[in-house]
């Protein structure tokens, strides 16, 4: 079932039980097979997603428990200027190769997540192709934000004049639809149902941050009355987090700010900066688990994003002992390096294909492979962890420790960047769960660690 009421005064939004145990492997679909940069007019289906099932056993090894799937419809660049939300992407497949897919995923007892591009379409889209041959009289002309002048009119339109329309963030062939029309709501609702219904688990809302909360409400409202038991996450990247999830109706949102406090914190060798995120996190925690990540396909990598390569493993930590529901970037998890920039294709670096099977790749990232088991074991171990609330122990620029606990359960944590040993004093810190140290008087008041110059422990509680 899902947790307290979403919206009501002081409610927890604890989402469906299942999400406790959730771990996802995010992958973005048309880099990772290797698709196509652009779909061709009358292209013909190519069945990749094929390539996506080869690696679900990898998933399962890894430590993972789903699939986050970037877009999968029918769009005409990236996926995310959709044309047929009804529709698998040409490129990827067809409606046997996704069914395909989820059959083998849920054989493996892997869930699945899909991206949903509902703040805007491609300007193929039918309802707006619509807008363009029919005019102002297009049955679909109030999805759109339009801007008409003295030449959109029905007396004075002629075929071929376009309106004027808000796009998404300057971008022209992303067409922000008006959430403020009922056809659009019952549009978004029956698409999330429809792949419901089909077997997926769960959406992300992409650009949730864009769209008004109210509307997530109604769409939302009528999602769970169908599927109870979806997991609904929102891409926010800055903004009132809590309302997002408490006014929309969702079950949580992207945790951007601990994901840049993370890197920004080691690389400046100001760990302040990642305690008032973690007690920022602590805050999130009182009303819904966030979703949080290290890497996604829209950031730099996380090996690529470090000045010191060492401190992967220190991030890597903070993500498996805190509060939150944790993703791992396909390719992350042997230390891919890739790098965003902001121009047209400056994402290829950080949506690469892959290889036919995980056999294929490099033995030189089986080391950052293996860390990821051992921390993403050790989090799948203590399903507390889930919701757990994090309190700092103790901070400088160069060391921090803190305590996770939930239900009675407790793990600290230890990490320095310092270039010689720390030591410091840990009370009621028990045996080593991941990381080395040297542990003095375990379990007691005066419990104290001693870490290697830039080393980190995970200690029983």
């Amino acid at each position: 079932m899902n947790g307290d009421v979403v919206g009501a005064a002081g409610a927890f939004v604890a989402g469906p039980d299942w999400v406790r145990h959730a771990v996802w492997w995010h992958v973005y679909p048309l880099g990772f097979t290797g698709a196509e940069p652009r779909l061709a007019a009358d292209a013909p289906v190519t069945h990749r997603l094929g390539h996506l099932t080869a690696w679900l056993d990898h998933l399962l090894e890894l430590g993972a428990s789903g699939l986050a799937l970037g877009p999968v419809f029918a769009s005409e660049t990236h996926g995310y200027d959709t044309t047929d939300h009804y529709r698998i992407d040409p490129r990827l497949g067809d409606d046997g190769d996704f069914d395909a897919l989820l059959a083998a995923a849920s054989a493996r007892g892997v869930r699945v997540l899909l991206d949903g591009v509902f703040n805007h379409v491609g300007r193929g889209h039918a309802a707006f192709r619509a807008v363009l041959e029919q005019g102002p009289s297009a049955p679909t002309a109030s999805w759109f934000r339009l801007r008409p002048d003295a030449a959109w009119t029905d007396a004075a339109w002629t075929p071929g004049t376009e309106p004027d329309y808000d796009d998404f963030e300057g971008h022209r062939h992303l067409v922000a639809l008006d959430h403020s029309c009922p056809a659009v709501v019952d549009h978004v609702a029956d698409v999330m149902i429809h792949w419901l219904d089909r077997g997926v688990a769960g959406w992300r809302l992409d650009a949730a941050y864009a769209v008004p909360k109210e509307f997530w409400a109604q769409v939302t409202e009528r999602v769970r009355a169908r599927h109870p038991h979806a997991y609904l996450m929102g891409e926010v990247i800055h903004g009132d987090y809590t309302a997002f999830v408490t006014e929309g109706g969702l079950d949580s949102v992207t945790q951007y700010e601990l994901w840049k406090a993370v890197w920004s914190s080691l690389n400046d060798r100001n760990f302040h900066e990642l305690a008032h995120a973690l007690r920022r996190h602590d805050g999130f925690l009182e009303h819904f688990v966030p979703y949080t990540f290290l890497g996604n396909h829209d950031v730099t990598r996380i090996a690529s994003r470090l000045t010191d390569p060492a401190h992967l493993a220190h991030a890597l930590v903070v993500l498996a002992t805190t509060g939150g529901t944790p993703a791992v970037y396909a390719g992350d998890e042997h230390g891919f390096r890739g790098v965003k920039e902001d121009r047209a294709g400056g994402d290829d670096e950080v949506r690469p294909p892959f290889p036919a099977s995980p056999a294929e790749l490099s033995p030189v990232g089986l080391p950052v492979f293996h860390l990821h088991q051992e921390l993403l074991g050790l989090r799948r171990r203590h399903a507390w962890l889930h919701r757990a609330r994090t309190e700092v122990l103790d901070v400088s620029n160069e060391f921090l420790a803190y305590a996770s606990a939930e239900e009675g359960e407790r793990v600290v944590v230890a990490m320095s960047t310092a270039g010689g040993p720390v030591e410091v004093r840990v009370p009621g810190a028990g045996d080593v769960l991941a990381g080395r140290a040297r542990l003095d008087a375990p379990g007691t008041p005066g419990a104290r660690v001693r870490l290697e110059p830039g080393g980190w422990v995970v200690l029983a509680g």
